[in-house]
């Protein structure tokens, strides 16, 4: 009986120290990452959001951060010795609820696999304008329809013409034979929450006097935005001007990797099948490696040149846009300088108050929207002036384009 009883309790003795020891472990991992995860670390590793503000983000982070501290005191003394002395008493159970945890963490990535969920821009299948999948761009506008949708209490119509562009009414769809201004991009471009006379494309035509073409489709990161002026530009007889747009609040778009994607040296890649834990997980904590944020950076500035040589190669002038909201944090200008000034990138940089966003919405609203076609006609108008007497008509000119980069501040 003695070697029984020894035996027991050496067993209790391992289980508690083994459950000491995990616990310990964790609470010792959280108050390492939130030492660990200061300002600066976090700027380096969460990039700028749409959907929120800088100080709500910083917010949110310095919560988090409390929050790990707290969790971690509290494991490493009182949750230890807990976790401890349950162990010892029960260790078969204890056993037990590890094995349950690990099968039901399986399970659960299992299950997700079996739900065909779509990128994390898609929320809803009915939400307008009706997407439809790609295999090449991941998702596309369904073509030949008008949508309704109420933003702001306001029933906005989103007609699609044949070709997948936005148009003002389906039966007067984009002619391809006229001068052309292209527009390329996602929500903002497209004009989410406002009709088409107060959209960017839409405005900057009225102010021209030149048809314009809204390429721009939701949730695209500007990788998708090149791959689709790929193949639309070639069906544009007298394709004017090329605008593209970019945001630092939209860079982690440009990172996504569950979808269609360019890498390094625009090599087209299919999206990476990862387990739907791990993708429910980023989702919730965006978490970005060094390596994944210089990649993005290296493909987002290959993605511009690139737009640029195919607009000119088809006589097009390129322009791109940046837009911000509000004060520029200097984590936001440190991205900025990274990605366009550093590789003498020509842009026009719009700043807005930040105000100006749609109700309930962090979209532009129709005064931004009209300050932003405002700033690209005026430098359209500049940039036009300076082709050669010899063109005789608006994107008749083939030649390289003189750099002429003002950089307008709206507030």
């Amino acid at each position: 009986m003695p070697p029984l009883r020894e035996t027991q309790a050496f067993r209790h003795f391992v289980a508690r120290a083994i459950a000491e020891i995990v616990v310990a472990s964790f609470g010792g991992a959280f108050l390492a990452c939130a030492i660990i995860a200061n300002q600066r670390f976090l700027d380096r590793h969460f990039v700028p959001s749409f959907f929120l503000p800088r100080h709500w983000y910083v917010l949110i982070e310095t919560s988090c951060r409390l929050f790990m501290v707290a969790m971690g005191a509290w494991l490493v003394t009182i949750g230890r010795s807990r976790a401890g002395r349950f162990a010892s008493r029960a260790p078969t159970r204890a056993l037990h609820i590890v094995i349950a945890t690990i099968l039901a963490l399986g399970a659960s990535n299992l299950m997700l696999r079996r739900v065909h969920l779509r990128p994390y821009e898609w929320l809803s299948p009915n939400d307008e304008p009706r997407r439809q999948l790609d295999p090449r761009l991941g998702w596309t506008w369904v073509p030949g329809r008008t949508g309704h949708k109420t933003v702001g209490g306001r029933t906005i119509d989103y007609a699609i013409d044949a070709e997948g562009y936005r148009v003002s009414r389906v039966d007067e769809p984009v002619d391809f034979e006229r001068p052309t201004i292209l527009f390329t991009g996602e929500s903002v471009m497209f004009g989410e929450g406002l009709t088409w006379g107060e959209s960017i494309p839409a405005q900057v035509g009225t102010m021209m006097g030149i048809q314009t073409a809204n390429l721009a489709v939701h949730g695209y990161g500007n990788d998708q935005a090149y791959l689709r002026l790929q193949t639309e530009l070639p069906h544009f007889r007298q394709p004017v001007v090329v605008v593209s747009l970019f945001m630092t609040a939209l860079f982690g778009r440009n990172l996504d990797q569950d979808r269609p994607h360019l890498g390094t040296g625009l090599v087209w890649l299919p999206a990476d099948q990862r387990p739907r834990l791990s993708s429910l997980a980023k989702l919730i904590v965006p978490y970005r490696t060094d390596a994944t944020v210089d990649r993005g950076v290296t493909v987002t500035r290959e993605v511009f040149r690139a737009t640029s040589e195919l607009a000119r190669s088809r006589g097009a002038i390129p322009l791109l846009v940046v837009l911000q909201f509000g004060r520029e944090e200097q984590a936001e200008q440190a991205l900025r300088h990274r990605i366009l000034d550093n590789r003498n990138i020509p842009y026009v940089l719009v700043e807005l108050d930040s105000s100006w966003r749609l109700p309930w919405d962090r979209h532009p609203n129709a005064r931004a929207a009209h300050a932003i076609a405002t700033a690209i006609a005026d430098e359209l108008r500049g940039r036009l002036l300076l082709q050669p007497a010899s063109s005789t008509a608006l994107g008749s000119h083939r030649g390289p384009v003189p750099v002429h980069t003002p950089i307008p501040r709206i507030r």
